[in-house]
């Protein structure tokens, strides 16, 4: 039988979504609720959800985790809207960084 669904390298990729101030935001597209994204800065991870911008799992340093609560409260709408296409195993859109 050969395999009909989604293409398992794409579930298993985490496209960037945006990089601004050495930090790096990615979205998996195969990951569990609640919608979040993910911020990677100087070996530092966290996974953030969008709606409450609390941290579900890593952390990042102080300064770090302001930059991506500043830049997620422009983006909110946005980041939505990755959420649903990485759902939807559509291609994510890139966001703007913080200037």
């Amino acid at each position: 039988m050969t395999w009909r669904g989604p293409d398992l390298a794409l579930l298993r990729w985490m496209p960037r979504i945006s990089t601004f101030f050495g930090i790096v935001i990615s979205m998996y597209y195969e990951d569990l609720l609640p919608p979040h994204f993910h911020a990677t800065y100087a070996g530092c991870r966290a996974a953030i959800r969008i709606d409450t911008l609390e941290i579900l799992r890593g952390s990042l340093p102080r300064r770090a985790l302001a930059l991506v609560a500043e830049w997620a409260l422009l983006h909110r709408p946005e980041l939505v809207a990755d959420w649903d296409r990485a759902r939807h195993l559509q291609p994510l859109e890139s966001i703007p960084p913080l200037d």
